[in-house]
């Protein structure tokens, strides 16, 4: 690999991890996903460093463009301040936590560095030079993953089915939506035993030529 792929490399790896620290580390929910929008930019870009084009695609399109614009509306419907409770744990309690959190950590590095092989692995055959381009995988789809793809299309299908049912058997069940108001109730003679009736013009100029 050339000087140019090892520190774009680096540079696309630092970045996932700063995102990804910075959205579960960020109070503000807007910060927390911008975080997360920078850690999909970062691993798009790690895609194209391994000549998977469509991948990277795939990950802009579908995670940066659909799944974090949903973040964002569910962070508008429900307010930027909307936060979780305050942790009421106290300071012994989060100091064993912490403790066991980072002896876990370690162990597991411990482990994975007693399991790493001593030898140097042997190198990879190259690759085929359309690996990982739409082309590849188009050839693949409607190929050898036809009936896979076809039988996901329908599943998806029948869950969009299914929601749209669930959505309107619930709307049904839950009655009316707009229930009249005590002013409505009043104006209506609803909810009165004996409903007084607005007096006429002929009894308010009686009443006036009486006074």
């Amino acid at each position: 690999m050339s000087p140019f792929g090892v520190a774009y490399f680096y540079f696309c790896a630092l970045i996932a991890v700063l995102g990804a620290v910075g959205t579960v580390a960020a109070k503000n929910p807007i910060r927390g996903a911008m975080g997360l929008l920078a850690m999909i930019v970062a691993i798009a870009g790690l895609f194209l460093a391994l000549h998977a084009q469509f991948l990277a695609a795939i990950q802009l399109i579908v995670y940066a463009g659909a799944i974090v614009v949903l973040f964002l509306f569910v962070i508008m419907l429900l307010g930027p301040s909307a936060s979780t409770p305050s942790d009421q744990r106290g300071r012994i309690a989060r100091a064993i936590g912490g403790g066991l959190f980072g002896a876990v950590g370690v162990a597991a590095i411990a482990l994975l560095y007693m399991a790493a092989p001593k030898e140097k692995a042997p190198l990879l055959t190259s690759v085929v030079g359309d690996f990982g381009s739409v082309d590849a995988f188009g050839r693949i789809i409607f190929s050898e993953a036809l009936a896979p793809f076809e039988l996901s299309s329908a599943l998806l299908m029948v869950a969009i089915v299914g929601a749209v049912a669930v959505a309107r058997g619930r709307h049904k069940s839950d009655g009316p939506l707009h229930e009249s108001s005590p002013a409505e109730a009043l104006a209506h003679g609803k909810g009165l035993k004996d409903p007084v009736a607005p007096p006429t013009r002929g009894a308010l100029e009686g009443k006036e030529s009486g006074t």
